[in-house]
């Protein structure tokens, strides 16, 4: 496996990926991919990685979402990483958030946020290791509306990663 940046040509993949993710009821509220065109207009240029398998397949994809417009936020960004479930458990995720960190402070990111939901154990155990903190719960934010979980209210964990590298004078 190896993580390069992504291209425009693996948007369709990407997409694929995060709606197989979706199914799970577990990743996320959003109920329907979307296309590679929204996929792409709403995630920063910068920081957009896949992890390959060894033919060159697209196994999971990594990236940023800004925080707010305001300049005062502008080293913030929310992450995202998702993994083809056929490839989960074998440090593909690891990879991708680990290169995500990296990329992000050498684009000037001082703060990358992730919410999780409680019951993405291995997802909370993944972001904890590499160094993200929890900082607190939102509880009640939203109601699934499809999934296991259809119809409830959910939780979601805030962590955050300050680097040490970027924004410290």
């Amino acid at each position: 496996m190896r993580v390069r940046p992504m291209t425009q040509s693996d948007g369709d993949r990407v997409v694929e990926i995060y709606g197989l993710a979706i199914k799970s009821g577990h990743a996320t509220f959003q109920d329907d991919p979307g296309t590679w065109e929204s996929w792409d207009q709403g995630h920063l240029t910068e920081c957009r990685l896949v992890a390959c398998d060894d033919d060159g397949m697209v196994i999971g994809w990594a990236g940023l979402s800004g925080v707010s417009n305001r300049c005062v936020y502008r080293g913030i960004a929310e992450i995202s990483v998702y993994v083809d479930p056929n490839y989960q458990g074998q440090g593909v995720g690891r990879s991708l958030l680990a290169a995500l960190i990296s990329s992000s402070e050498e684009h000037g990111i001082w703060s990358l946020e992730a919410g999780i939901f409680p019951e993405n154990k291995a997802s909370l155990a993944l972001h904890h290791a590499l160094g993200f903190e929890t900082v607190g719960l939102k509880k009640r934010i939203g109601r699934m509306a499809y999934g296991p979980m259809a119809g409830q209210w959910r939780d979601v964990m805030l962590l955050q990663r300050r680097s040490s590298m970027v924004g410290v004078d």
